[in-house]
C-alpha cells in the first residue's frame, strides 16, 4: 500500500514537471505576448538608457508589443541588475547594461547582493561605445606620444578627471598610467556631466569621455582628442590613434547588452539575442547610433559571454592597480 502511494507521489511529481516543461516551451513559442520591461541600472540619457530606448522601439513594432524602460539608477549599476536577478525567468524581465556587471563590480565590491555569473545570463552584445582621450588646450602636446614624454618630464603634476573612483574611465587610466609608467591624480567626478566641463574649463587638463560629448568641444578647439581606449581606431575619428597602438591589447571601450535572470528558456534567449541583432542592423538605427558615438554590434550572447570573460581578466587587474575597493 505504502509503496502504491509513493509510486502515485513519483508519478504526480513527473506529471507537475512535464506540465511545466511544456507550458514553458508553449511561452517560449507564443513570447511575446505581453509588455516586456526593460531595466537600466542607470540614469535617463546614459548610454545604457539611450540604446535600451533605441532598440526597444523596434522591437516594439517587430513583437507586437510595447518594450518599456524602467530606470533604476543606484549603487554603480548595482540597483537595476539585482532588480532582474530577482526577476521570474520568462523573458518579460531584461536588463540593459554595460560590461561592469560581470567585469567590475564583482572586484571593486567586497560583496553583491547577487551573482554576476550564475544569476544574469547575456543573451545579446548590442553595442560598443569606446572613450576618448580628451585634453585641455593649455597641454602642449598635440599628439598621444607626445602627451606620454610631456606627462613623464612633471611626475605627479598632471590630473586626469574620471566618472568616479570605480568608474571604467578610471580604471582605464589607472592600467594606461602602469602600464607606461606615469604618475598621475586622479580627480573623480559624479559622471562625465561633471568631468567633461571641467576639462573644457580648465580645472582638470585631460579627461576619457564618449564622443558625443566631446565632439563639439573638439571642433570648436577647446579640447584635443589625442587617442581612443578601444583596440582599433574609431570610423567617428579616423586619425585619432588607438591607445593600443602603443599597449598591445589595451582594451577598455565599454559593451553594452542585454541580460536575463538564470532559468528563463534558451528559446526565449535565443530570440531576443537574434531580433536584437536584426535591429542594430537596420540602416536608421546604425545611422542613429553611430551619430551618438555608438558602435552596433548584435553578436549573440555566447560570444558576449567570452568576452565579458576576457574583461573580468582585465578589470581586475585593472581595480587591483588601481587600488579602489568599495565595502
Amino acid at each position: 500500500m505504502q509503496s502504491s502511494i509513493l509510486a502515485l507521489g513519483r508519478l504526480a511529481a513527473l506529471a507537475a514537471l512535464v506540465f511545466a516543461q511544456g507550458a514553458f516551451a508553449q511561452g517560449a513559442r507564443t513570447y511575446p505576448d505581453k509588455p516586456i520591461r526593460v531595466v537600466v541600472g542607470y540614469s535617463p540619457g546614459g548610454l545604457p538608457d539611450t540604446i535600451a530606448r533605441l532598440i526597444g522601439v523596434k522591437l516594439s513594432e517587430m513583437w507586437g508589443q510595447q518594450l518599456f524602460v524602467e530606470n533604476k539608477p543606484g549603487a554603480n549599476g548595482i540597483l537595476g541588475a539585482d532588480t532582474v536577478a530577482k526577476a521570474a525567468p520568462d523573458g518579460y524581465t531584461l536588463l540593459m547594461t554595460d560590461n561592469s556587471t560581470h567585469a567590475i563590480l564583482p572586484f571593486l565590491f567586497t560583496k553583491l547582493p547577487y551573482d554576476a555569473d550564475r544569476d544574469l545570463i547575456p543573451v545579446s552584445l548590442t553595442a560598443r561605445a569606446p572613450l576618448f582621450l580628451a585634453v585641455h588646450p593649455s597641454v602642449k602636446a598635440n599628439t598621444f606620444q607626445e602627451l606620454i614624454a610631456e606627462i613623464k618630464a612633471a611626475p605627479g603634476k598632471f590630473s586626469y578627471g574620471s566618472s568616479g573612483i570605480g568608474s571604467t574611465h578610471h580604471l582605464c587610466m589607472a592600467y594606461l598610467a602602469a602600464s607606461l609608467h606615469l604618475d598621475m591624480v586622479h580627480v573623480p567626478y559624479k559622471g562625465t556631466g561633471q568631468s567633461v566641463p571641467a576639462l573644457v574649463s580648465g580645472q582638470v587638463p585631460m579627461v576619457l569621455s564618449g564622443y558625443p560629448t566631446l565632439a563639439a568641444h573638439a571642433k570648436e578647439g577647446k579640447v584635443k582628442l589625442l587617442a581612443i581606449n578601444s583596440l582599433k581606431r574609431s570610423e567617428l575619428a579616423p586619425d585619432v590613434p588607438a591607445i593600443a597602438e602603443t599597449i598591445p591589447g589595451f582594451d577598455f571601450a565599454p559593451t553594452f547588452g542585454l541580460f536575463v535572470p538564470a532559468g528563463t528558456p534558451r528559446e526565449i534567449m535565443v530570440k531576443v539575442g537574434s531580433d536584437v541583432a536584426r535591429v542594430v542592423k537596420m540602416p536608421d538605427i546604425v545611422e542613429r547610433m553611430k551619430a551618438l558615438g555608438i558602435e552596433p554590434i548584435g553578436a549573440s550572447g555566447e560570444e558576449w559571454a567570452k568576452l565579458l570573460k576576457a574583461d573580468a581578466e582585465r578589470y581586475s587587474k585593472a581595480v587591483k592597480i588601481s587600488g579602489a575597493k568599495v565595502e
